[in-house]
């Protein structure tokens, strides 16, 4: 991995916090019940689902770390309290971008072994570990702005080009 690949690896662990932050600022401003509630299609509210990917965030940041997760599933055991999720996400994201800019291209490319939920033996380079966070984190993001619509909602707008337009410019351009 050349010194290039960093940069975007330092980019998206800002957009996935600022896409989060986005989402969540929209969530916190529905009405009463409108977070919680089970969707058409699946067992899981919004906050459900973001309690989903905080859970696997915190996996992939066991196998970063070189620990044992201690997960057994993938879902918490009961449904997060909004607000506690919402401040459990936002360190974990700056926890993320901490990563990634702490990263040279050795420590980039490093392989981990480690095991999946369900036992199975996996090896990633820290990279492709750091983009599965990121493109996981945008899959159910998806699938909470979809249940916004359900709802009749709009959700707000978290494209990469809108962040790169109107995102915090300090992500590190120049890295």
């Amino acid at each position: 991995m050349s010194d290039a690949a960093l940069r975007p690896l330092r980019m998206l662990t800002r957009y996935t916090a600022w896409a989060n932050t986005r989402l969540y600022d929209t969530l916190a401003a529905l009405p009463a019940g409108e977070a919680t509630a089970r969707r058409n299609h699946g067992q899981h509210s919004m906050v459900g689902t973001l309690a989903h990917a905080w859970v696997v965030d915190r996996i992939w940041q066991a196998h970063l770390q070189g620990r044992a997760h201690g997960y057994t599933t993938r879902q918490p055991a009961q449904e997060p309290a909004f607000e506690q999720l919402r401040q459990d996400q936002a360190e974990l994201d700056r926890w993320y971008i901490a990563c990634a800019d702490a990263l040279d291209t050795t420590t980039a490319a490093e392989e981990i072994d480690f095991r999946f939920v369900d036992g199975g033996a996996g090896r990633m380079s820290r990279g492709d570990m750091l983009l599965h966070i990121v493109n996981h984190k945008t899959y159910h993001r998806g699938y909470v702005a979809d249940m916004l619509y359900q709802a009749g909602l709009k959700p707000p707008v978290m494209d990469l080009p809108v962040f790169l337009r109107d995102g915090p410019q300090t992500w590190g351009r120049e890295g």
